[in-house]
């Protein structure tokens, strides 16, 4: 009862504070390009750390930046399969 209180105090329920911090922390590291379901659902035979999704992503937005840099040194705008 008494984090409720001093949940409601603070401007809100625990549950929007999380939601709300959550939020803020999407905005300032950026949205995922993944989807977490859809690699939960394609890791079959294992559990998937909450901190696997944040390295995925920073993975694949490495992939897509090394991708355009040689699309554009074969002066090219589009990305192509052979660029990764």
């Amino acid at each position: 009862m008494q984090s409720a209180r001093v949940a409601r105090q603070l401007g809100g329920t625990m549950a929007a504070r999380k939601k709300a911090a959550r939020k803020a922390a999407a905005k300032s590291s950026g949205e995922l390009i993944i989807s977490k379901s859809r690699v939960k659902a394609a890791a079959r035979k294992c559990n998937v750390a909450s901190d696997f999704y944040a390295a995925l992503d920073k993975a694949v937005r490495n992939q897509i930046a090394a991708a355009e840099a040689r699309a554009l040194a074969n002066k090219r705008k589009t990305l192509r399969p052979q660029d990764l």
